[in-house]
């Protein structure tokens, strides 16, 4: 075997290193492979997707409130409005002022009071429109109005623009099997429904993982830092050089440095050695053995880096992640509970702050966090209030953080944004909402062009007897035809990341089929 060919048999060695069992020893470094040259310099920036899985309800994350729009609304999530001896529940929210009632039953629209109002410049395409928050969403208003976070409304995987009148055209080029849960998630993700192996954000990895250190052998292990995920592996982290490298909540799992194997440092230390060398001659076992050596080096190197939880200003002094108050976040019935997606923002924040710190010498990052159960066919009221709450938590710890690491604030140089399966219907099914399409985002960070709602924001209607609404953004149920793609929303993230248009244009397969001067939504600086 030639040299040039075991270096490329290395290279498709280590992607292989992310199956099975491999994942929790720190072996999905596969960052080997040449990246795409990217311009150098611009300092350090890093996308954080936050994806909130099941499918959020956005129809009561952000609303529109004028008196049109507000009548529409309470015609199909409040079926009092419309038939007095409807057995329905309501889920439609307070308007913007009502008081909150502390005697009605805990999560229920009547408790929380009423939405949140935000402000928006009055562009002419939401002329005469107003728009709110959720009650759950108090720290979220509040950095919308600091000009922090914006709103993206209607967003959702398109092929092309989509008029509703194409939409229901045999033969249009539609997104394959929408509201379908794996599907559509997938194709957030990677713009293929379930099977695709690649995402756009590892894609972006690829493309800029060139300005994260040299072909040595200590970069190609500091690579491995490229695409990072403390909660679910997915797609979306997936690129083709660059593989999603798996920690923990609070720690990073593996044959660290610092760990011990039944009681004894020795034995720990022997088995490393024996896992990570080789006298055989065989090609493909060195090959293995070394794939397996750079993958304990990095969890050794992440390991050793990773400042302590319990460290201002991520983390209460003296405190277990499980009991820092920093880490909890009020539920509906007034107790402290720690906040998963809280616990993944730390240890974002703690890999930054090391990085920070020149341990690993890496200018791009990609991180992925998630926040399940949001799926309500039932128990809506309770049940998206809570998840609201976790996220208006985790948002607002993660800012807070951000401006406060040590060195001064990096809030500019991270950039997080929401994504999920798909928005749902407009109509009540009862008790909750089904599977729908368009969904409003928020994107957070210093240099976000915030305290604005971009896009276009739907107008609403009721349906008439036969279940037909007359607004061109709603389909059947309700649902919301998008009116922005998700390659238009990666589009304006991956320019502010540094991803050439030509590179770009490579990775987002439906780009083309949208206008030019439309690429950019105009959410960043």
């Amino acid at each position: 075997m030639s040299s040039t060919s075991r270096r490329s048999f290395l290279r498709h060695a280590a992607a292989f290193s992310t199956l099975g069992a491999a994942g929790p020893l720190g072996l999905t470094l596969a960052t080997m492979g040449q990246a795409s040259a990217q311009s150098t310099g611009g300092g350090y920036q890093a996308l954080v997707c936050v994806f909130l899985n099941g499918g959020n309800d956005s129809y009561n994350t952000v609303l529109a409130t004028d008196t049109d729009s507000w009548g529409h609304y309470l015609a199909h999530r409040d079926p009092s409005s419309r038939d007095p001896s409807d057995g329905s529940t309501s889920i439609a929210l307070m308007r913007p002022g009502t008081p909150a009632n502390a005697t009605a039953a805990a999560g229920t629209p009547a408790r929380l009071g009423g939405v949140l109002p935000i402000a928006h410049s009055g562009r002419a395409v939401h002329a005469g429109r107003q728009f709110a928050l959720h009650p759950a969403l108090v720290r979220t208003q509040q950095l919308y109005g600091a000009n922090r976070l914006a709103v993206m409304a209607n967003v959702g995987p398109l092929v092309r623009p989509t008029t509703k009148n194409a939409y229901y055209q045999d033969g249009f080029p539609k997104p394959e099997k929408l509201f379908s849960h794996n599907d559509q998630q997938s194709t957030w993700m990677s713009f293929s429904p379930e099977g695709a192996s690649e995402g756009w954000g590892g894609r972006i990895g690829d493309l800029l993982m060139s300005r994260n250190g040299s072909g040595s052998n200590a970069d190609v292990v500091k690579r491995s830092f490229t695409c990072i995920t403390p909660g679910n592996t997915s797609t979306w982290l997936s690129g083709r050089a660059v593989r999603q490298y798996p920690v923990g909540l609070a720690s990073i799992p593996g044959l660290g440095a610092n760990q011990r194997m039944l009681g004894s440092t020795d034995l720990h230390a022997a088995v490393k050695s024996v896992m990570s060398s080789s006298t055989s001659n065989n090609l493909f076992t060195q090959a293995h053995q070394q794939v397996v050596a750079r993958g304990i080096q990095a969890t050794d190197l992440m390991s050793g880096a990773l400042p302590s939880n319990a460290q201002a200003p991520w983390g209460t002094p003296g405190q277990s992640v499980w009991t820092d108050p920093l880490l909890s976040y009020t539920n509906m019935a007034g107790a402290l509970v720690t906040n998963r997606l809280a616990l993944q923002f730390q240890m974002v924040a703690r890999i930054i702050n090391a990085n920070r710190q020149g341990n690993f010498g890496i200018q791009r990052q990609v991180f992925m966090v998630n926040l399940g159960g949001f799926d309500h066919h039932g128990g809506q009221n309770q049940e998206h209030n809570d998840r609201l709450r976790q996220l208006d938590h985790g948002l607002a710890y993660f800012d807070q953080v951000l401006r406060s690491m040590p060195g001064g604030d990096m809030s500019s140089q991270v950039t997080t944004f929401t994504a999920s399966d798909f928005g749902r219907s407009f109509t009540s099914n009862g008790d909750g909402t089904d599977h729908g399409w368009g969904a409003h985002h928020l994107i957070m960070g210093g240099a976000v062009q915030g305290g604005e709602v971009y896009g276009t924001f739907p107008q609403y209607s009721t349906a008439n007897g036969n279940g037909v609404f007359s607004s061109p953004d709603q389909i059947h149920n309700g649902i919301l035809l998008p009116t922005t793609s998700v390659d238009q929303y990666a589009y304006t993230l991956g320019k502010w990341m540094g991803v050439s248009n030509t590179d770009l244009a490579s990775i987002l397969p439906n780009l083309h089929n949208f206008d030019s001067s439309a690429h950019d939504v105009g959410f960043m600086g």
